[in-house]
């Protein structure tokens, strides 16, 4: 018999999560795997050319969707992927991460009473005025398998009263991709291009709207990656909103112009970039726990994070939102003084393979 799956994408770091994945199942026939790509990222270097770099097959469908409140995202990116379920007619519908893209594939797919199976289950900031921890909460509650990357997520799940029989300790599948493409990103010539010296610079990374969208706290982000940039060649690629929001505040102009400013860099460079670098600072997620398996050390600017792992074990440092703070762990680091970190368990490149035999016990005993 043929399962069909569908796999929702719309934002970076889903592609980087289900290109793993679209490579196991190339491997067994009677998977027919179909992606369909929201649009809720729409930068070349954030969208198309992960598929060519990945080796991801492309969508089937391109619901062309971005921009827009959340609830308008969320509302349009459901409307329109209920449509491809009534189509399609899917045995499991596949939904990784946190972004509005993930919680609208996994309401519309509810809704209709198609089974869902969610990567990167359980993880949670306890922050709900994120976004993201929103969508990471609800689709968690709809959702017939959940796929966990860290034992944090078994114990949140479980809090949350969800049947332990649909959860399962996978480990991370950002890491299959890393792995996979790591002569790729070996390969590159990104230092030369931005004449950077191997392992004497430091990245920064900053989107999340509790850092950039308040002009006040936007001016002392900028005061921070100054100074860093006093101590360390600092190389900043600028997320679409931050850009935007240090123009409209009229900042830019106060950015050192020892910082190299970047456009958002394609999957390849940026790991590239990491591997080589010093140290990274950043508001992201996902960068936490790879600066983690390259034992690169992080400094993380937020009040939370929903890996704790990367804190516990790997190479990550929480530092808040004070800026101070951050900069006494960034000296701490150039200073040498920083832990080594281990990598977490079961994040060893073989996460797609034990996600692909779960699925295909559930859809089998289904069938």
């Amino acid at each position: 018999m043929t399962f069909k799956i569908i796999s929702v994408v719309g934002a970076r770091p889903n592609f980087v999560k289900i290109a793993p994945l679209d490579r196991e199942f190339k491997k067994h026939p009677e998977i027919q795997h179909l992606i369909c790509h929201t649009g809720q990222h729409y930068d070349k270097n954030m969208s198309d050319d992960f598929f060519k770099q990945l080796g991801i097959t492309q969508p089937a469908y391109n619901l062309g969707i971005s921009g827009g409140s959340h609830a308008t995202q969320v509302a349009d990116i459901l409307k329109a992927f209920e449509q491809v379920l009534l189509k399609e007619n899917p045995h499991l519908v596949i939904v990784p991460g946190d972004v509005n893209s993930t919680l609208a594939a996994a309401l519309a797919a509810s809704k209709l009473g198609y089974p869902i199976a969610h990567i990167e289950a359980g993880l949670r900031s306890f922050d709900r005025t994120m976004p993201e921890e929103i969508n990471r909460l609800l689709t968690d509650q709809i959702s017939d398998l959940l796929f966990v990357t860290e034992k944090s997520a078994l114990t949140n799940l479980e809090k949350e009263g969800i049947d332990s029989s649909k959860v399962f300790f996978t480990g991370n599948i950002m890491i299959d991709s890393l792995i996979h493409q790591k002569e790729q990103i070996q390969a590159t010539e990104i230092l030369k291009q931005y004449q950077l010296e191997n392992g004497n610079f430091a990245i920064a990374t900053f989107h999340r709207p509790s850092n950039v969208d308040d002009e006040k706290k936007l001016n002392q982000l900028v005061n921070f990656i100054n100074e860093v940039s006093s101590r360390i060649q600092l190389i900043l690629p600028l997320h679409p909103r931050t850009r935007n929001r240090l123009e409209s505040f009229e900042l830019m102009a106060r950015i050192n112009n020892q910082i190299i400013l970047s456009e958002p860099l394609s999957y390849i460079s940026f790991l590239s970039l990491i591997e080589k670098a010093r140290l990274v600072i950043t508001d992201s997620g996902g960068i936490q726990e790879e600066t983690s398996f390259l034992k690169i050390p992080c400094v993380t600017v937020r009040d939370n994070t929903e890996r704790p792992v990367t804190v516990e074990v790997g190479t990550n440092y929480l530092a808040g939102t004070d800026f101070n703070n951050a900069l006494n762990i960034v000296n701490q680091i150039l200073n040498n003084q920083h832990k080594k970190g281990q990598i977490p368990e079961l994040w060893d490149g073989k996460t797609a393979e034990r996600i692909y035999q779960h699925i295909s016990h559930y859809l089998n005993l289904r069938a």
